[in-house]
């Protein structure tokens, strides 16, 4: 085989392990009860409020969720109806909680699910309907095409210690903590570059959020995100940045997405993997 053949060969496997990995993000992305299903923000107070797309009124004490019902409704968890006596506490309300910070309970009341967690040290509710004008008219997530000079050789430090680190949101009036183990350093567009990591939502991973000289034009302003698996101490990893992702808030004015830490602004263009959604381009 011709070097020129090994080079189209490699670059056709490439491409294609991409589009399987971007589909399938994709076909997570369209869950019925996804994120494109969110139909509304209920930030939960002390007192005993109606909430669109949920049932009875909802109320916070001593950190946790207390529901009041009417007659009739059904809630389920896990398949199973709680508006039973045997659920109700003596005031005959659910109860939910505590709930930690980034962890949540979802509900089922008919079509929906009913998110509750807590962010920011709040407690939200967020209905979940796979009717939402949102996710019936995705078309899907634009993205650049893939590029192996994107999937960049990267050396992971950890700190001396995990660092506590307070990042802002996309809604205002809430920050989130995020626990830092180290930072990874690479080399792109000739400088030498370093981001700061978070733990990740899956075992052994590490996500950075990040910003770069796309961010505003060719991809969402405000944050994208990259998972990686978790090197050993002072070992050796790759950012494939062809897998950046958009969040949440990059869809939904619904979500509490956290923002980059300052210093995970990167000076250079990273023109790979997802762009601005078309659904934030039509609402410019």
């Amino acid at each position: 085989m011709s070097t020129a053949s090994a080079t189209e060969n490699r670059q056709s496997l490439f491409d294609a392990d991409w589009q399987q990995w971007h589909s399938a993000h994709e076909q997570q992305r369209r869950d019925p009860h996804g994120i494109l299903a969110i139909t509304d923000l209920h930030w939960l107070t002390a007192e005993a409020t109606a909430l669109a797309g949920a049932p009875g009124t909802w109320r916070i004490q001593d950190d946790a969720v207390h529901l009041t019902l009417d007659a009739g409704d059904s809630l389920l968890r896990d398949g199973v109806e709680l508006n039973t006596p045997g659920n109700l506490n003596v005031d005959g309300e659910l109860v939910f909680g505590p709930i930690a910070e980034r962890d949540g309970i979802n509900l089922g009341f008919g079509d929906s699910v009913l998110e509750l967690a807590k962010r920011g040290g709040e407690y939200i509710l967020r209905p979940r309907n796979p009717n939402n004008a949102l996710l019936r008219n995705h078309r899907g997530t634009p993205a650049y095409a893939p590029d192996p000079q994107f999937a960049l050789a990267a050396t992971y430090i950890p700190f001396r210690k995990p660092r506590e680190t307070t990042v802002g949101a996309a809604v205002e009036g809430i920050q989130h903590v995020y626990e830092a183990p180290g930072e990874v350093r690479f080399r792109c567009g000739g400088q030498e570059l370093a981001l700061t990591a978070f733990n990740g939502s899956a075992p052994g991973t590490f996500q950075v959020l990040f910003t770069d000289e796309t961010s505003g034009d060719t991809t969402y302003a405000a944050n994208r995100s990259l998972a990686f698996a978790a090197p050993a101490e002072g070992g050796a990893a790759i950012l494939d940045f062809n897998r950046a992702v958009n969040l949440p808030c990059a869809y939904t004015g619904l979500a509490t997405c956290p923002l980059p830490p300052a210093e995970n602004h990167l000076p250079v263009a990273i023109a790979a993997g997802e762009k601005t959604p078309f659904e934030r381009e039509a609402a410019k």
